[in-house]
């Protein structure tokens, strides 16, 4: 499979169904934008994202966001995988099941080892904040 922006951009409007990845394949993103170095996904919150107040549960939201933000090194085409190093996340506002939610990332320094990235998620026209989280990630040598 190759994968790169290319692919992303071939997604746009369609649930991205050709990732490497079994962890997103189960989010189910939709690609609502793709550009070197900035993402937008959109994703329907299911009941087995919640919580038991039947919000977006915490842990789903922070691994959409390291998700995405891994996705967003894609854009790049480098022929090396990257990892995380941290992802922190601030909670705004609560999500519910069959809500609509946007993450959109941004990449605020790409070095040549450490790239620090941005995602924020909103409710699906924006006007509420749900999260915000930084993430460090980190240059591998193990090839893709």
């Amino acid at each position: 499979m190759k994968h790169g922006l290319s692919v992303l951009e071939s997604f746009i409007g369609k649930e991205f169904s050709d990732s490497p990845s079994p962890f997103m394949l189960w989010l189910k993103p939709t690609v609502e934008h793709a550009e070197k170095g900035r993402l937008i996904f959109s994703y329907l919150i299911r009941k087995e994202m919640t919580n038991p107040m039947k919000g977006l549960h915490g842990g789903v939201t922070a691994a959409i966001m390291d998700d995405i933000i891994g996705a967003t090194m894609i854009t790049f085409e480098e022929e090396f995988f990257y990892t995380t190093l941290n992802n922190v996340v601030d909670y705004f506002a609560p999500a519910f099941e069959n809500e609509k939610i946007l993450a959109e990332t941004k990449v605020i320094k790409k070095g040549k080892q450490i790239v620090n990235v941005q995602c924020e998620i909103w409710n699906e026209n924006k006007t509420r904040l749900i999260a915000r989280g930084y993430s460090n990630l980190l240059k591998t040598e193990l090839k893709k």
